[in-house]
């Protein structure tokens, strides 16, 4: 009987993560910006790997719709339509909910103490100045929160969902006055899974979601209405 090897070299496998997670959170810090050409040569460059790394990458950031591939102009940042975002926050604001009543009603001791220690990261990455640290601060509160909420496929939809919102993240968050509410409404969440109260958490969790939509949708809003005709 013949024998197949499977065996993968995890080098290789390591280093396209790598780039995936590269890219994505350059994205997310607002270095590549929605429409923006993402030209593989010029990548390859800027992280020091070679086109095969890049372009596994980039088919697996469009496989998470942050990436999209345009006919004659190759792979460019994904823009989000002022209807699409809104549908996006709408299901968040479902899940999340979800994931917060869940937390706090079955959530472990352990658990809830890795979600104080994400807060306070959060707390304490918004009061500088730097993008990239604040978005995986907050990547981070959202990791723990869908850990500590125990349910795999409200896990998977909502990493989808973050996926492609990581494209107003940042917008929402430099907003005048949006980062402390921003840091007030995750202290709101932890407070009540603290509390144990799985209704003031769902309810908590909601209305994070809903002051980030607010503000997201008012800035897209405005840009659509900016656009030449």
């Amino acid at each position: 009987m013949n024998t197949i090897d499977l065996q993968i070299p995890r080098q290789a496998a390591t280093l396209r993560l790598l780039v995936e997670d590269r890219i994505r959170s350059a994205i997310a810090a607002g270095h590549f910006k929605p429409g923006q050409r993402l030209i593989e040569r010029e990548l390859c460059e800027q992280i020091g790997v070679g086109r095969t790394s890049v372009r596994e990458a980039l088919r697996q950031l469009e496989a998470e719709g942050l990436v999209v591939t345009v006919p004659h102009r190759g792979p460019e940042v994904s823009s989000i339509s002022h209807d699409e975002a809104r549908q996006l926050y709408e299901l968040r604001a479902l899940l999340e909910g979800f994931a917060g009543r869940n937390f706090a009603e079955h959530g472990s001791d352990a658990a809830i103490a890795e979600l104080g220690r994400a807060v306070d990261g959060f707390a304490t990455a918004a009061q500088g100045s730097d993008r990239a640290t604040l978005v995986a601060a907050k990547t981070r509160f959202y990791a723990v929160l869908m850990q500590g909420a125990a349910n795999t496929f409200v896990t998977q939809s909502l990493t989808t969902l973050h996926n492609r919102i990581t494209l107003l993240r940042v917008t929402s968050m430099t907003q005048s006055g949006r980062l402390a509410d921003s840091v007030a409404e995750i202290r709101a969440i932890f407070d009540a899974i603290v509390a144990r109260d799985p209704d003031r958490a769902e309810t908590a969790c909601k209305h994070h979601i809903a002051m980030a939509a607010k503000v997201a949708l008012a800035v897209l809003a405005r840009q659509e209405a900016e656009k030449p005709a």
